[in-house]
């Protein structure tokens, strides 16, 4: 039975995997990205997405509170330019997301032993998934219809191209005779 099993120990004593986790989540913020096993991308996900809410808490509140919730992040990753970046760069990209920070991708197995290989990024900093979607508005609107639309519709582009393409070959046929 599998009651209360809510930590995946990862095969190592607490103090080893606080600090392994601690060095994955310092690289994942430095690069963005990086290469694990799918257990551990998991409980690096845990880890992670809580102290990445703590730095976005911090623009909303006090200097206090900010103070507060940087020497908690210190206190789990260990690293204070992990830190800085976190509370500047990853904090601003991530400031109106309202969870859900980093993907999972699995990429199959290892060739060594088999095992099951994932790369965990944080999700606003992958450019080749974020260039196509524009930046959606969060404004709500009523299903009841707007006032006023536009009775006519502006001429494209084409046709008016297409209209100076037969002047220029009438007057050019002019021109000839």
């Amino acid at each position: 039975m599998r009651h209360g099993k809510k930590v995946n120990h990862l095969g190592r004593k607490k103090a080893h995997r606080k600090a392994m986790l601690a060095n994955m989540a310092c690289s994942l913020i430095e690069h963005k990205r990086i290469n694990t096993t799918v257990a551990k991308a998991k409980a690096l996900k845990q880890f992670v997405e809580p102290l990445i809410t703590k730095s976005k808490a911090e623009n909303n509140q006090t200097v206090e509170k900010g103070t507060h919730n940087r020497r908690i992040v210190f206190k789990n990753l260990r690293d204070k330019y992990a830190v800085a970046e976190l509370f500047s760069e990853v904090s601003e990209k991530v400031g109106d997301r309202p969870g859900g920070y980093t993907r999972i991708i699995k990429l199959g197995t290892r060739l060594g032993d088999n095992a099951d290989m994932a790369m965990i990024e944080l999700v606003d900093f992958n450019e080749l998934y974020n260039a196509g979607k524009p930046k959606k508005k969060s404004t709500r609107r009523s299903r009841r219809g707007s006032g006023a639309k536009t009775a006519t519709p502006p001429v494209p582009a084409t046709q008016s191209k297409s209209v100076d393409k037969n002047e220029t070959e009438a007057k050019a046929d002019d021109s000839e005779e």
